[in-house]
Parts: structure tokens; sequence; C-alpha cells
């Protein structure tokens, strides 16, 4: 049975508002000095990369966090 929630050192992020009438998408860019910790519901984690965890936004819109931990410890985390 997989985590319903993780813990995450977020700092950084993009939202993405969507796209424009010629395909380009929307977003929004949040700079910030450090990382703090921010508790993510699995269910809304889309994917994973090495630097960004995707997750879903309201209406539709989607967020990209900058982490701070290592994509194989986020990784195994949620392969628990």
């Amino acid at each position: 049975m997989s985590k319903k929630f993780i813990e995450l050192n977020l700092r950084n992020h993009i939202i993405s508002h969507g796209y424009d009438e010629s395909n380009k998408e929307i977003t929004e860019e949040f700079i910030a000095d450090v990382f703090s910790p921010k508790t993510i519901a699995t269910s809304r984690i889309k994917s994973l990369s090495d630097k960004y965890v995707l997750t879903d936004y309201i209406d539709g819109r989607w967020v990209y966090w900058e982490y701070e931990e290592s994509y194989e410890s986020v990784k195994n985390e949620l392969l628990k």
C-alpha cells in the first residue's frame, strides 16, 4: 500500500496556467531564498524528475516544485 502523504523540502516553483491560442504554455514563476517543508498528498503527484516534482493544483493548473532531497530518496519514498 502506498503512502498517502510525503513531506518534501520545496523552494522555487512554476505554476502552469494552461496554454494560449498558439499552444504556448502560460507559466508563472516564484523564486524563494530557502527551502521549506511541505506535506503533499501523493495522489496529487503526477511525475518526478531530478529537479522537480509535478503536482496538480486548483482549476486544472499544474505546479512544478523544486525539491531539495535526492531523486532516489524521493522515488523510494513514493514507491513504499
